[in-house]
């Protein structure tokens, strides 16, 4: 079987980076050892997002009094009814990739995919039974999958990972979050919002690390208020499963402690799926344990070529569509500019959510930037007031020499669709002056933008 181009991995990066390439006239094969759509439509970012919602429902009836709305008896969360729920929204996606790949003619070679050269995959399915297809172009999209720590094995059942984070058979009534990356951070926000004992664990000063420190010390606030413990600057080592509960040995600044808990989940990021693809028989360049890619996704060995968390940058859904896209448009000869790194949001979906671009406050000072600083609470947004989410805000960091906007930082409800703006300003290189002068409509969450870049020159109306 020959094709212009074969994907090994169907998840964001190539399921896209396939149809835009059949888009452009390319004959194309995917192959995929589990289901279309990847590790985030199936296990990631699609279904853990029913989860929270089915959290944030679930917050909604306890505090409907607070609406006028009066509930008769009281509304308990059905665990398996959540992850029921969950699972169906996954399956229907995975079936929608299935529909795009029927309507633009990709076919779908079902197996597990080894490179033998620059020019032929080799597949083998489920039944152990091998085959070989060819093609002038190979991306590599095959993902990553839970980290393991040493001290922090998995095994599944008392030690997960996020995977059987998102399909445990009843609820834990206790777990332990070690690591308050976005994966941390939002099961420990849904298992705590529906009603689980979590204990949040992170290695560095703040959770959230990437985020910018106001954000962070927020969203910390938020967690304890709801009922979580925080254990910052903190590491696990050791746990002991030998018991009903786990024995989890966690150094703190106050010395070492021992936490129990029915469950702990490790989320201590993410590891590469690069075990038996071939690229170490081809002589492939690694670079810090990821593919060595140029700027439109080459690999150093001809006509094979690399996208998405296998490669070094930001391991994000959109990242690897993103890159998907360009490859495929590079191997079509269109001539696409090459991905901005420097302007890729990040999106973590706790109640409140966290949403940023660009440089933060400090990073932006050690670059040597003289700035501009806006910040505008939601206590002061007439339709935070009315949804009743008035927590958070919105900052925004300006140049003070050319009004350029270096970076935005957002913690709040709906944070997560307001940061697009920001994405596009700084695309455009808008400067601080026009997104204040551009009417943001009212009452919306959105004007806590325009209001918080009139706040950095000093133009603020509603604080």
């Amino acid at each position: 079987m020959k094709y212009d181009v074969v994907i090994i991995g169907s998840g964001p990066g190539g399921y896209v980076a396939a149809i835009r390439a059949s888009q452009l006239g390319l004959k194309v094969g995917v192959v995929e050892r589990e289901n279309l759509g990847g590790i985030c439509l199936n296990w990631g970012c699609i279904p853990t997002k029913s989860l929270l919602k089915s959290a944030q429902v679930f917050e909604y009836t306890q505090h409907a009094a607070d609406y006028g709305i009066k509930l008769e008896g009281t509304a308990k969360p059905d665990f398996t009814k959540i992850v029921e729920r969950s699972r169906g929204v996954a399956d229907g996606m995975s079936k929608g990739i299935q529909f795009l790949f029927k309507k633009n003619k990709i076919e779908t070679i079902l197996g597990t995919g080894k490179l033998v050269d620059n020019k032929t995959v080799e597949v083998t399915d489920k039944d152990g039974k091998k085959s070989q297809i060819t093609a002038d172009h190979i991306i590599l999209a095959t993902g990553a999958r839970s980290r393991e720590l040493p001290n922090l094995k998995q095994d599944g059942v008392k030690v997960i990972g996020y995977r059987q984070a998102m399909s445990l058979t009843k609820q834990p009534a206790s777990m332990i979050v070690v690591g308050s990356g976005a994966i941390g951070s939002e099961f420990a926000y849904f298992y705590n919002a529906i009603g689980t004992k979590v204990t949040l664990v992170e290695f560095l000063p703040n959770i959230v690390p990437l985020e910018d420190e106001e954000v962070s010390k927020t969203l910390e606030k938020s967690f304890k208020k709801a009922g979580l413990t925080i254990l910052t600057s903190s590491t696990v080592e050791s746990v002991d499963i030998k018991g009903p509960l786990c024995k989890v040995k966690i150094k703190t600044p106050k010395g070492e402690e021992i936490f129990e808990a029915e469950i702990v989940l490790s989320a201590v990021g993410i590891a590469p799926n690069l075990e038996n693809i071939g690229i170490e028989e081809l002589g492939i360049v690694l670079e810090k344990g990821r593919i060595k890619v140029d700027e439109f996704y080459n690999t150093n060995i001809s006509g094979i070529y690399a996208i998405g968390d296998i490669i070094g940058t930001q391991a994000l859904a959109h990242v690897a569509s993103a890159e998907g896209i360009t490859c495929v448009e590079k191997i079509a000869g269109k001539n696409p500019h090459p991905i901005d790194y420097k302007n890729i949001p990040g999106c973590t979906y706790t109640s409140p959510e966290v949403a940023s671009v660009g440089l933060s406050e400090k990073a932006a000072k050690d670059a040597g930037y003289d700035i501009k600083v806006g910040k505008f609470p939601f206590t002061a947004s007439g339709k935070a007031s009315a949804a009743g989410a008035k927590d958070g805000f919105v900052k925004v960091i300006y140049d003070a020499k050319y009004g350029e906007l270096l970076g935005a930082h957002m913690i709040g409800a709906n944070v997560t669709e307001l940061i697009a703006e920001m994405v596009v300003a700084r695309n455009l290189e808008t400067t601080g002056h026009e997104i204040i002068k551009s009417i943001h409509p009212h009452p919306t969450m959105s004007e806590a933008i325009m209001e918080a870049s009139a706040a950095a020159y000093g133009e603020v109306i509603h604080i």
